[in-house]
């Protein structure tokens, strides 16, 4: 498929609703508001096609960018390009499907990860401290926990809500998984606040640090 055939029927696709949706989580003007399974069909029947992926991404479409990530070759990615894609995002929901799909894959994450924890630009330090908290999960030998924990406390009241989030999601995950950290980590959600008041639904467990962190270890308790 060339450029111009996709990027018609990413506009045949779109839905007002899913527009809505997206304006109200943020997303720019520029898109058709194409549902997500329509956008994985659309991708399915492309495969892999890193060419077309790119010039779907310099569009700056909201849709174009989803299937673009869809379509990317992770391989064909330097470290320099990824790095670009990162700092040209300007929507959360783009940053955290490129983060799964894309630089979770990469060979150089390790290294775009302490570059990004460092950026002033809120996608990038979003997207490093996205995968530190991949790390403190997976993978968390030579990571200076403590020191996450400081500039968490140190950082995160001032940060972009975008880098709030995943700052907020590594300050859970030391808190699960570190029981001597955990009430370090407790302590600095409750002084923080983040998310105390955030909005969720019947059943669903709330992103504020200090519940969230209890919550998983009585769970992991249960299980045990």
């Amino acid at each position: 498929m060339t450029l111009k055939e996709t990027l018609a029927q990413l506009e045949m696709l779109g839905d007002e609703k899913t527009r809505k949706q997206n304006t109200k989580q943020g997303a720019p003007d520029n898109q058709y508001g194409v549902k997500l399974g329509d956008l994985r069909k659309i991708a399915k029947s492309i495969k892999k096609d890193h060419q077309l992926a790119m010039e779907l991404w310099e569009t700056g479409n909201v849709d174009a960018r989803f299937l673009a990530i869809l379509i990317m070759d992770v391989k064909a990615l330097s470290a320099d390009e990824l790095d670009k894609l990162v700092h040209s995002m300007k929507f959360v929901r783009v940053a955290d499907w490129l983060n799964s799909y894309v630089i979770n894959h990469h060979p150089n994450k390790e290294e775009l990860r302490l570059i990004w924890l460092e950026s002033e630009v809120p996608m990038a330090a979003r997207c490093g401290w996205s995968l530190t908290n991949e790390r403190v999960i997976k993978n968390n030998e030579g990571l200076d926990i403590p020191s996450l924990l400081n500039r968490i406390e140190s950082e995160a009241e001032d940060a972009a809500s975008e880098v709030q989030w995943t700052m907020n999601f590594t300050l859970a995950g030391i808190g699960i998984h570190f029981p001597e950290l955990r009430e370090r980590a407790i302590s600095i959600g409750e002084k923080l606040g983040m998310y105390r008041d955030y909005p969720v639904s019947k059943g669903c467990t709330s992103p504020f640090a200090p519940i969230w962190i209890n919550e998983m270890v009585s769970r992991q308790k249960q299980l045990n």
